[in-house]
């Protein structure tokens, strides 16, 4: 009999361990009517819960539909591709609505994946993506990213790094030769260095390098987005709390300087009282902005 419950027990173990996530009603019931959704795709040719993303399509879309991209937050150690459309319902309702696909991407926490493994990921789902383009009708001639907190980070860093072609941020072969269009940015952090906790074995930026930022600033640099700014990154639309104590919006201002500098175009909003994130990004005003941006930069 011990024998047999602990069989059952192993069982349930690994399918719970197997059982691959399922989009989460709240998310499910604010589509518009006609979205085809394509859920938990596999992206890297293994079974991993965390290599797999979602496609979304407009109803009664054309070929060739531009494509954003979703890159989650959890200060690379946690959530999923669901997490952040939770309290952005109008925003994602208003981008399908206005003709966008949204890919929602899953990857592999820090604690698994220290960097630059984790960005290895991502890209390597926007690869897949490339890859069949024409299965989902994608125009990759129109392709946006929008990552929010650590997924923020993550988006900067696809953004400002994809014209360089930084073989350490790629799997083997998995490099694709095009340009994004924008990049939208929801408080990501931009600089470690600023972190209070750069001291901190323990913090999530320790966790995603691998070391203190302190004792490895060459590791700090290398995950910064700002290392690989040049005057040929996409526009940037940057948006951040006022009164956000997880990552200070001086990431945000920082990052919009030295966009400046190379003359790369940017607009930075800081959100009156709001905190690191939540409903308020998702205000008329807010939304406003970013489909805006989104129209003018992939639907020219």
């Amino acid at each position: 009999m011990k024998s047999l419950l602990l069989s059952l027990l192993f069982t349930m173990i690994c399918l719970s361990v197997q059982a691959q996530p399922e989009m989460p009603d709240h998310i499910r019931s604010i589509l518009p009517e006609g979205t085809v959704v394509h859920e938990n795709i596999p992206y890297a040719d293994d079974d991993l819960d965390q290599h797999l993303l979602d496609i979304y399509l407009p109803a009664d879309a054309d070929s060739e539909i531009p494509l954003v991209v979703f890159v989650h937050g959890g200060g690379w150690i946690s959530n999923d591709k669901y997490a952040d459309m939770g309290y952005m319902t109008k925003t994602m309702a208003d981008m399908l609505n206005n003709g966008f696909a949204i890919a929602s991407i899953d990857y592999r926490f820090a604690f698994d994946a220290v960097f630059p493994l984790i960005l290895q990921d991502c890209n390597q789902a926007v690869s897949y993506l490339f890859d069949n383009a024409d299965t989902y009708d994608l125009d990759f001639d129109n392709v946006a990213l929008m990552g929010f907190s650590a997924g923020g980070h993550l988006a900067t860093l696809m953004g400002t790094s994809q014209n360089n072609a930084i073989s350490q941020f790629y799997t083997d072969d998995s490099y694709r030769p095009f340009e994004y269009k924008g990049v939208v940015d929801f408080y990501g952090p931009i600089d470690l260095m600023l972190f209070p906790g750069n001291d901190n074995p323990e913090s999530p930026e320790a966790i995603l390098i691998g070391a203190t930022p302190l004792s490895r600033p060459d590791l700090a640099k290398a995950a910064s987005p700002l290392t690989y700014i040049d005057e040929n990154d996409p526009p940037f639309i940057i948006i951040h709390g006022e009164k956000d104590d997880i990552v200070s919006n001086k990431q945000s201002k920082l990052l919009s300087s030295w966009l400046d500098i190379y003359d790369v175009e940017n607009e930075l909003i800081i959100v009156e009282d709001a905190p690191h994130f939540g409903e308020m990004f998702d205000a008329d005003h807010v939304r406003k902005e970013v489909i805006d941006f989104l129209i003018t930069h992939l639907k020219p």
